[in-house]
């Protein structure tokens, strides 16, 4: 997933963030999630990114009305977002 942060929500972001994205994907079944800041370049300011066990539970979990709330709740924070799923391999992946 990536996305820009929406400057006059940025404090709310960050605790939506902590307290509700990343705690809600855990337990929809997504680990291992790392959020990347973009240091440099003309890209998104943020890189999302998590591991399903199978490409069967990701797609649950990508078409559960829990993930479309949550994603709402995240668009009203951010900006420009996107999202797609890729096989995990070693390594980091864009």
């Amino acid at each position: 997933m990536q996305w820009d942060i929406r400057q006059e929500y940025e404090s709310e972001y960050f605790e939506f963030l902590v307290h509700e994205f990343i705690p809600t994907l855990n337990r929809l079944g997504m680990s291992n999630i790392e959020i990347w800041y973009t240091a440099y370049g003309n890209h998104e300011q943020k890189m999302a990114e998590g591991i399903a066990q199978s490409l069967e539970i990701m797609q649950k979990i990508l078409g559960s009305e829990e993930w479309v709330i949550l994603r709402d709740k995240l668009e009203k924070y951010v900006r420009n977002f996107t999202q797609k799923v890729i096989p995990a391999t070693r390594g980091f992946q864009i």
